[in-house]
């Protein structure tokens, strides 16, 4: 088994100043990626996406998640409910409060931005000639480390 070693803060700091640009640019040309023809904000396909992962959720975790105030979010799931891709369900405990939920429809066009911007960033990965095996895994080390 491979050793593990931390860096020290002023290498953190050099790394963390190399990768923030970096994830940024990428960033924002997946956002710019994603299908326009669906008539979706960059938000609401982010409330599919954690209702993807987590259905269903309160109005509350969702406003959490996406860092916006519960009456913003409960525009946006009202939104998302008439273009049926969400359902939203009383709680049982307290019937003021609702439980969203991922309908197929959403999931379908959640389904089909993530193989758009996958597609996109896979050809872009592909243009990259010279990452040999090594810097493949490397780049994949990487990754379950930022993820975790």
């Amino acid at each position: 088994m491979g050793t593990q070693t931390s860096i020290g803060a002023a290498q953190a700091a050099a790394l963390a100043g190399s990768l923030r640009p970096a994830v940024l640019r990428l960033a924002r040309r997946l956002r710019q990626m994603h299908d326009e023809s669906h008539g979706l904000s960059h938000t609401q396909l982010g409330v599919l996406g954690a209702l993807f992962r987590d259905s269903p959720m309160s109005i509350g975790q969702l406003a959490a998640w996406e860092r916006v105030q519960p009456p913003s979010m409960t525009r946006t799931v009202t939104d998302l409910a008439n273009a049926g891709l969400v359902t939203r369900t009383p709680g049982t405990a307290d019937r003021r409060q609702a439980f969203v939920t991922i309908t197929e429809a959403g999931r379908t066009i959640l389904r089909a931005d993530r193989r758009r911007r996958d597609a996109w960033l896979a050809q872009r990965l592909a243009a990259i000639n010279d990452l040999d095996s090594v810097e493949v895994r490397q780049v994949i080390k990487v990754l379950e480390a930022i993820n975790r």
